[in-house]
């Protein structure tokens, strides 16, 4: 019988080394949270899926060598606002191969998702977002986030109930989940936003929620957090808190209790950081009604700086361009706090990112190179297998999809090949358009798009992640 069991494994291993594969990545250090493995390994990729991993090197019709390289999951960012061909370059240097529109959402989904099939150099997807549904009932001139309308009155019974039922159209249309801006629409009233929860739990959908209110002054980030958590627990939909740092500001420690408070009383709440102590929102946006300093924790205009310029601003400034609209970096959040979040294993890593012409918030292009140069190798704030598996695995959990996240046999071929000696951001908020460094291959659906550190012209191979299969379309 022994004998049998080790022909059978003889002939196995004589099958998988003589086999050739689309595509084999040899001889790296692969690091895979789903299955706790760190150590040499070899990855062969046919059909767009991993098909073996191997202690020795695999044949492909393409072969890259790994030699002192990091193989790891393709990087899953939660958090993107920007879902443009620029943008998708950017997050694809830093080694990010999906890319999710889960905080604002959109609307109309179906359109959506047309309008980048076939065409995204990484995967992309996107919540059915309450704001740019109610922005549209209520005729808001906002683009990305309200400014008037959906700002200054609150909707109607019928506007909401047409809202609504704009939001479950997505749904049936795909969506991943449902997105809440609820500070954008500071008349949303509660028993609304409850309604929100309450669709998300009948369709078993998770909400990424930017709650309705931060920083310490009351009603502030614990106030807002209570309400989301309460929501929760009452309808029993799961909850995503999006950017907890530049919500919690100095109250990040506790707003980080209470979550893992609530997980530990069986709700399913989760929440996400990015590796900066500045945010970014548009001027316009409600955000910077009156009170906006107390609200960001004590912060003056100096502490907001123009993107388009990256001049800081001043009362006569701050005027202008709030009537302008524009993206404005909000630096507000202490580093200790980053340091801690990033540290946090409970806590994914996302970017909360958008490039325009190469104008924005260097997290668009930096933030996972950041994690393993400074978070990492600079300061040991967390190991190279925690950093992976809030940028992958965790992220693909929160999705229910076992096909994205881990280096396994069947899981789809994202994947990211990186130096950890040498990767590192280069984003700045001076001048954000600039790519990361140390991640010279980046593989999406099987089909490298980065090789030599360098873009690959002319593929496209990025699908559209859905729930479930559209029957709107």
């Amino acid at each position: 019988m022994l004998c049998l069991r080790r022909f059978a494994l003889l002939l196995f291993a004589g099958r998988l080394f003589s086999q050739q594969f689309d595509l084999v990545i040899n001889n790296g250090r692969l690091i895979d949270p789903a299955s706790n493995t760190d150590g040499i390994r070899s990855v062969g990729v046919t059909g767009g899926k991993i098909a073996a991993i191997s202690d020795r090197p695999l044949r492909g019709k393409t072969a890259l060598d790994a030699t002192g390289l990091v193989i790891s999951p393709g990087f899953i960012d939660l958090h993107s606002h920007g879902q443009t061909a620029e943008n998708y370059g950017f997050k694809a240097r830093d080694g990010v191969t999906t890319a999710l529109e889960m905080e604002v959402g959109v609307w109309p989904v179906a359109r959506w998702y047309a309008a980048r099939e076939g065409k995204a150099l990484i995967n992309f997807g996107a919540t059915s977002g309450y704001l740019p549904a109610l922005m549209a009932v209520m005729h808001d001139s906002g683009t990305l986030l309200p400014r008037d309308a959906a700002v200054e009155r609150a909707p109607t019974s019928e506007q909401w109930t047409e809202a609504l039922s704009y939001v479950k159209q997505g749904i049936e249309q795909g969506a991943l989940g449902l997105g809440l801006g609820i500070a954008y629409t500071p008349l949303v009233s509660r028993e609304q936003i409850l309604d929100l929860f309450r669709i998300g739990n009948t369709h078993r959908l998770c909400l990424f929620v930017h709650m309705r209110n931060g920083g310490p002054v009351e009603p502030g980030v614990i106030d807002a957090l209570q309400e989301v958590i309460a929501d929760a627990a009452a309808t029993g939909a799961s909850l995503h808190v999006v950017h907890i740092t530049s919500m919690g500001i100095r109250q990040t420690p506790l707003c980080l209790s209470m979550i893992a408070g609530a997980r530990a009383h069986g709700l399913d709440v989760t929440t996400e950081a990015y590796p900066y102590t500045a945010g970014m929102t548009d001027l316009s946006s409600a955000i910077f009604s009156e009170g906006w300093e107390q609200r960001q924790g004590g912060i003056t205009y100096q502490d907001l700086q123009w993107a388009a310029t990256g001049e800081r601003l001043t009362p006569e400034t701050f005027a202008r361009y709030r009537k302008q609209g524009g993206m404005v970096a909000i630096h507000s959040i202490p580093e200790d706090f980053v340091r801690l979040v990033m540290a946090d294993p409970t806590v994914m890593v996302a970017s909360d990112g958008i490039l325009n012409n190469g104008k924005g918030h260097p997290r668009a292009a930096g933030t996972y190179a950041r994690v393993l140069g400074r978070y990492v190798r600079e300061q040991h704030a967390l190991t190279l297998m925690q950093a992976i598996r809030k940028m992958s695995f965790e992220p693909a959990e929160r999705l229910a999809d076992p096909h994205k996240g881990r280096i396994e046999a069947g899981a789809d071929a994202d994947i990211t090949v990186f130096d950890p000696v040498h990767v590192i951001d280069r984003a700045t908020y001076e001048n954000p358009a600039q790519y990361s460094e140390g991640i010279p291959y980046v593989i999406v659906n099987g089909t490298i798009v980065v090789r030599n550190s360098e873009i690959q012209r002319g593929v496209s191979p990025g699908h559209g992640l859905r729930r479930m299969q559209s029957t709107s379309n």
